[in-house]
């Protein structure tokens, strides 16, 4: 049996099944890029929920695998070379995952950048600008006098996802007929841009029917459906 109890974060969230893949997560946008990713490979994991409400994210424990104190992060027991390997940032851990199984990324060098590309769109772009909408339209931010600031994200948000449009227009997915870890990444955040955050007025989401019409085929992907829910809410 495989030991990982030189992890100090396996004190705190021990392993039933230290052979499997262990995903630290919360089924948040970024979270459930990874769960989904797993349902869609097929790996074997073991999900623990890392608690927002009790501050987990902060814990010795999860600073000793992520300082970054982020979710996702994994500790894959059977790493590069049969050791184990603990990562954090969940772009860096659909690569990984990506390659470690050959599967939802290309494998001829020119399409694999052209994935990569689209995935570090939604890490710079997609992911932080519909955070910071959410954020000014859902929560504290919503009291703000001024709107500015708001209105600043929106506008980019509308930018961000007429990019999406124009690349989707004529395409199943960002990378054509090939489902990748490009969509994996960015229809999570689409999803809660106009479903958690109420943004989709905001943003005239009605403007993009081609990022609406591959968002509806993201959803009804069984892996992504099971994906949305893990790990399961206490």
């Amino acid at each position: 049996m495989t030991d990982l109890s030189a992890f100090p974060i396996t004190k705190k969230w021990p392993a039933v099944h230290p052979d499997r893949l262990q995903l630290y997560s919360l089924p948040t946008p970024n979270g459930v890029k990874v769960s989904i990713m797993l349902e869609e490979t097929g790996l074997a994991y073991e999900p623990h929920l890392v608690s927002f409400e009790t501050n987990d994210q902060m814990s010795p424990a999860f600073l000793s695998l992520n300082p970054n104190n982020k979710i996702p992060a994994i500790l894959d027991p059977n790493g590069p070379g049969g050791e184990p390997l603990a990562l954090f940032e969940s772009g860096a851990i659909l690569v990984y995952l990506a390659d470690k199984t050959g599967q939802l990324i290309p494998q001829d060098a020119a399409g694999r950048y052209q994935t990569l590309q689209w995935l570090m769109f939604q890490m710079g772009g997609i992911g932080p600008m519909f955070g910071q909408l959410g954020f000014f339209n859902k929560f504290a931010g919503k009291a703000y006098e001024d709107k500015r600031p708001r209105d600043r994200y929106v506008a980019e948000s509308r930018r961000l996802l007429g990019v999406l449009e124009q690349r989707l227009a004529g395409r199943a997915w960002l990378m054509g007929d090939a489902y990748t870890i490009a969509d994996i990444a960015t229809f999570p955040w689409v999803r809660n841009l106009v479903g958690f955050y109420e943004a989709g007025d905001l943003v005239g989401f009605a403007d993009f029917p081609n990022v609406g019409r591959v968002l509806e085929a993201f959803l009804k992907r069984p892996a992504v459906v099971a994906g949305l829910n893990i790990p399961k809410r206490g």
